[in-house]
């Protein structure tokens, strides 16, 4: 049934795919991919699929995404704008945060 389906937003980490993913039940609504190397994970590219725009899901996602590579203690690069505009509003990363390397 169709009120069944969860649609509270998970953010997961799919290391195949070298990407965070944001689902809504089963469906993958957007994703931010990366480059992980020791000690540090790049932010390249972040997409909400259109038919789940204007509901906060890229925020959500990157918020999650960004916490979950600080737990891990790796230092967030942000070459994507979206993750550099949303680090830029939100000072809860400034001190894993490499800007140095966005810059060159």
């Amino acid at each position: 049934m169709a009120d069944d389906i969860d649609t509270t937003p998970a953010v997961t980490r799919n290391d195949a795919k070298s990407r965070y993913e944001i689902r809504i039940g089963d469906t993958v609504a957007g994703f931010a991919a990366f480059r992980s190397h020791p000690g540090r994970v790049e932010f390249t590219h972040t997409v909400v699929d259109p038919d789940f725009e204007g509901q906060g899901l890229g925020s959500t996602l990157v918020r999650d995404a960004l916490a979950d590579a600080s737990t891990r203690e790796e230092t967030i690069v942000p070459f994507c704008p979206f993750v550099s505009a949303w680090l830029k509003r939100h000072s809860d990363f400034e001190g894993t945060v490499d800007w140095a390397a966005v810059s060159r």
